[in-house]
């Protein structure tokens, strides 16, 4: 069982020694090309009217293009440890950023809805094999530790999401096949870029079953993480999934909305978060921005028009702050290796990130557009109340960080 931060953690901040910004090129190499991995889920969110507009869909419709990438994620997540412990991890990357750059370039072909979801799908194959495997390559190639890799990896995926739905204004104002085109651009510099950079991994010296992922599901620790972890994500993507359309902006100012967004959830996953949990706790902190985003989106759901951009935006900093934490919790609070754990961890959380694309505009037309995020709000507090139920599990397994003042304060509801 793993306790406590790992020896090497010490010194992992920003510019310290092994920290951060001291890292090897093939660390760069990883962490660029999860930049524009992530990219590729915000990318859409400016055009979706666009799209649908331009291939005569509904809503709905266009919704599954986030629905096939993400179911086709999580089931992939049992196939990812299974593939990179037999091919190495350099090898895995590779193709799954192989498949992104096929994918997403005929995404940009499509003449039809199923054909864009169909290319989706294989684009969710490809991002799951390389983003899973990404982080357990940065893990164990960054200088400083755990915490400076994980701090990195999340840095990567706040640059991304801020990035996407920026690009995806910039090229789809023109035409909505663009934005395809140029993630396909980008990862295909990526592919360069690691070949080049990043040496093969040492390989696990025992090969991951596909099962495994599932039976680490049976440690309580990382179960709880996940179950409430999939709460969260309904929350999050029933935001970067519907809001496009209920803010009914041009790609321009949807772009520029979500650029704010990921710009703080960018800032509170790589700089807040990690003052907040020296202080506070992690479970504290969890359990504390997962009731002030059910907040948030029930703002968002009932103001006008300038109230619901501004809870948009602000939904990203209790996104960054989750964000950070879960990864934290799925990679330390079991036994089980970090691959193993991250694609069991994340097999769960991404059925909810497939789930809410489709039900929110479906809620929408059996009910109103308020009640949508109604159900995201009551997501966002079953993941709190999973976190209180289960903080004595969450905390004594992880190991987890305790506030400098914890014994003053005595016993949190969302700490043990």
């Amino acid at each position: 069982m793993r306790q406590g931060k790992d020896p090497l953690d010490e010194g992992a901040g920003i510019g310290g020694t092994g920290g951060l910004l001291r890292q090897p090129r093939a660390v760069w190499a990883t962490a660029g090309a999860s930049v524009v991995a992530f990219m590729g889920i915000g990318l859409v969110d400016p055009i979706l009217p666009s799209i649908a507009k331009g291939l005569d869909a509904t809503p709905s419709q266009v919704s599954l293009l986030f629905t096939s990438y993400f179911l086709i994620t999580a089931v992939a997540m049992l196939v990812t440890g299974f593939v990179s412990s037999r091919i190495g991890g350099r090898k895995t990357l590779l193709v799954g950023l192989a498949l992104v750059v096929v994918f997403a370039a005929l995404a940009g072909t499509s003449n039809s809805v199923g054909e864009l979801v169909g290319f989706r799908a294989g684009w969710g194959l490809g991002n799951a094999l390389f983003v899973s495997t990404a982080l357990a390559v940065i893990v164990g190639a960054a200088a400083g530790g755990s915490a400076a890799a994980i701090l990195l990896y999340e840095s990567a995926l706040g640059l991304g999401m801020a990035c996407g739905p920026l690009l995806g204004a910039v090229l789809g104002d023109a035409k909505w096949r663009y934005p395809f085109f140029g993630t396909a651009a980008l990862m295909a510099i990526g592919f360069v870029a690691i070949t080049a950079f990043l040496k093969e991994q040492p390989r696990p010296a025992r090969k991951t079953s596909l099962l495994d992922p599932v039976k680490a599901l049976g440690h309580g620790g990382l179960a709880s993480a996940a179950a409430s972890a999939f709460f969260y994500n309904y929350a999050f993507f029933t935001v970067l999934a519907f809001t496009p359309f209920v803010l009914n902006m041009s790609p321009y100012k949807s772009g520029g909305v979500f650029f704010a967004w990921g710009v703080l959830l960018a800032v509170f996953s790589v700089l807040v978060a990690p003052r907040l949990q020296e202080r506070f706790g992690s479970l504290k902190v969890l359990g504390g921005s997962l009731v002030l985003l059910a907040a948030d989106l029930l703002v968002l759901g009932y103001g006008n028009h300038t109230t619901a951009v501004a809870a948009t935006i602000a939904s990203g900093a209790f996104i960054g702050l989750n964000n950070t934490v879960y990864t934290e919790l799925a990679l330390g609070v079991s036994d089980a290796p970090r691959p193993v754990a991250s694609a069991g961890y994340n097999f769960v959380r991404w059925f909810a990130a497939a789930a809410a694309p489709y039900f929110a505009p479906k809620i929408e037309e059996w009910s109103d557009i308020h009640v949508p995020f109604v159900v995201a709000a009551g997501a966002a507090v079953l993941g709190a109340v999973i976190v209180w139920a289960r903080r004595a599990s969450l905390t004594r397994e992880a190991g987890e960080r305790q506030p400098a003042h914890a014994a003053e304060d005595g016993v949190s509801v969302f700490a043990d």
